[in-house]
């Protein structure tokens, strides 16, 4: 490339870019703050419904819900969380590198456990039935080259929701599983752990587990203190029934850990996107400057050139 206004033209395009992903950064970077603050201000909200949850089965042993009913698996829905659009770095590679892993060895999804007890699946891998809920376009076109069964599509979720948004997903699952059409209900998604870490995680959110819905309450954690769930014993005077309430507050546990998982998504999102667009800005910074040094070095060889050439004509007249 040794045409001046070809590298000038460059030059231009490049700084054009730069400023565009620097934009983009900023952005980002006010979309991740927004998505942790969310994940803050739910925290409360998700102690206090556990403790009640703790609290009411302490004092109703005998009452059994369907949402505690551990099967042996056959059949299991995997939510899958990714973005809409791309320009995300490795964000949605990591959860698509995850799912296929999982569909590859599928031991864990077809594992269901009461405590630390497995309980051991009704049919071989093969025979292993497994829907996905699409949450994001990009997942939903990984899953469909994959030729993989998707139930349902949620791609307005990815952007900001409130907790009401996400009640027509979680009814997907929780009715799925009250009426034995599915043995178990995890979610993918991308836990947020600083603005340059994610890390992709499956959580179980049906049967309900103390195990992985104590974890993902912990996780609301920004700054991962672990916070102590021994409350005090309380006693309740329940109405209209102890099943009626355990039956509601069930429902908005699943709600809770779902909308949790969106909204560390969107952060891990934001972040690997904020980062991607600064890598790209100093990327494009290097390259202005490589074409700069390029485009001084041919202009200085030409006025050299010019120079030489005029002196050369002068010492051809004076002889």
């Amino acid at each position: 490339m040794n045409n001046v206004k070809d590298i000038r033209r460059r030059i231009k395009s490049i700084n054009n870019t730069a400023k565009i992903t620097k934009a983009m950064e900023m952005v980002s970077a006010a979309k991740m703050r927004r998505a942790v603050k969310g994940v803050l201000h739910i925290r409360p909200y998700a102690h206090s419904a556990w403790n009640v949850l703790k609290n009411l089965s302490r004092a109703f042993k005998e009452e059994r819900s369907g949402f505690l009913e551990v099967r042996r698996v056959k059949h299991v829905l995997v939510i899958l969380i990714s973005s809409n659009k791309g320009l995300c770095g490795s964000y949605n590679t990591q959860i698509f590198k995850r799912i296929k892993e999982q569909i590859n060895n599928p031991e864990n999804l077809m594992t269901n456990r009461v405590g630390f007890k497995k309980i051991e699946p009704e049919v071989s891998k093969d025979r292993l039935k497994i829907d996905f809920v699409a949450v994001g376009k990009k997942g939903e076109n990984f899953l469909r080259k994959m030729n993989r069964e998707v139930v349902a599509t949620f791609p307005q979720l990815t952007y900001y929701s409130m907790i009401e948004d996400v009640r027509p997903l979680a009814k997907i699952a929780i009715d799925g599983y009250l009426e034995k059409t599915y043995d178990k209900v995890v979610v993918v998604y991308t836990d947020y752990i600083s603005a340059i870490r994610q890390e992709t995680k499956i959580r179980q959110i049906l049967p309900i587990s103390k195990i992985d819905l104590e974890k993902h309450i912990l996780e609301m954690d920004a700054l991962g203190k672990e916070y102590g769930f021994e409350e005090p014993e309380l006693e309740y005077k329940v109405e209209p029934s102890p099943k009626e309430v355990l039956n509601f507050i069930f429902p908005r546990l699943i709600e809770m850990q779902i909308y949790h998982a969106l909204l560390e998504s969107n952060a891990s999102k934001e972040s690997a996107r904020m980062v991607a667009m600064k890598n790209a800005t100093e990327a494009g910074k290097d390259m202005s400057a490589m074409f700069s040094l390029m485009y001084n070095q041919i202009r200085q060889s030409k006025i050299t050139q010019e120079i030489s050439e005029i002196s050369a004509g002068r010492a051809a007249l004076e002889n």
